[in-house]
């Protein structure tokens, strides 16, 4: 169930874009409708066509069948206006000598914007790059209302990365990649609207710093670590002190203690292969010797 959900929203999506595609070409043809001169010399040019098509049959097939594949769709001028919305996939036919055929493909596309230069909110020039995915959902407006919707949507992306970028500073840019792509995307899709681009998704793929500004976040991270190093050996040095001035005072109530720490570190000193010598010394001899 979770994952038909999606599909099944991604089905309603597709067939409400083509709807607005044959919306849209209906509404052009209407809003284009020639006048009562222009309609009979355009009939008469039709009426010749088939008749050329009767006489050159079947040799005209050739030019009049045309195939289109399932991500495909073709938009079809008859006299230099919009004969309905797009059609395909499938197959169908035009008249050679009338129609011009303008095939779009509705795959999604993938191109990588160009390096680009930009000076960031806290006056930083960093390179950033980036990977845009779009798709034609309206192949009447892809043709109709832009001369390469390809080209277009390009050139708009670069402008966009750097006009959104300008407004960032350089952390920003380094740890909210996700936001800085959704904006991003939300402005691509509003300027490639009218187009019939629908922009699904934006990729920030590298954040280029200067080499001098490399060297020093380098020496201020290595800074930062050796700080934070020697306050933890710090601490270290605290507890030590402390646990052993902790085992100095328990000793200390009991003598015998200290002498079995004594013995415990001859025991681990002859354990050991080396040509040390140990030679036993009462402490209390020491003490004698002290007092006089």
């Amino acid at each position: 169930m979770s994952n038909s959900a999606p599909r099944d929203i991604q089905q309603e999506e597709l067939l409400e874009m083509e709807d607005q595609g044959k919306r849209y070409g209906s509404h052009t043809e209407e809003n284009n409708e020639p006048d009562g001169c222009a309609t009979c010399c355009r009939y008469i040019l039709i009426f010749f066509s088939w008749v050329l098509m009767f006489f050159t049959f079947p040799f005209c097939l050739c030019a009049s069948i045309k195939i289109i594949q399932e991500y495909e769709r073709a938009v079809i001028f008859r006299m230099g206006r919009i004969s309905g919305g797009a059609k395909g996939p499938g197959l169908f036919f035009i008249l050679p000598c009338t129609d011009e055929i303008r095939i779009v493909d509705q795959r999604t596309i993938s191109f990588d914007v160009p390096p680009q230069e930009v000076l960031s909110k806290d006056s930083v020039t960093v390179t950033v790059d980036a990977v845009v995915y779009f798709k034609v959902f309206n192949p009447v407006m892809a043709v109709v209302n832009v001369e390469n919707y390809q080209g277009s949507t390009r050139l708009l992306a670069a402008t966009t990365l750097r006009n959104i970028l300008g407004t960032k500073t350089l952390a920003e840019m380094l740890s909210n990649r996700d936001t800085v792509s959704a904006e991003m995307q939300a402005n691509l899709d509003v300027g490639t609207d009218p187009w019939g681009v629908k922009v699904e998704r934006v990729e920030i793929k590298d954040v280029r710093l200067p080499l001098q500004l490399q060297r020093a976040m380098a020496a201020e991270a290595e800074a930062s670590r050796e700080a934070r190093a020697k306050v933890i050996a710090a601490e270290g040095e605290q507890n030590a002190s402390r646990a052993l001035k902790e085992a100095a005072d328990i000793m200390n109530e009991s003598p015998s203690a200290l002498q079995l720490r004594y013995l415990q570190t001859l025991n681990t000193i002859s354990a050991e292969k080396n040509s040390t010598i140990i030679f036993p010394l009462p402490i209390d001899m020491l003490k004698g010797f002290g007092s006089k």
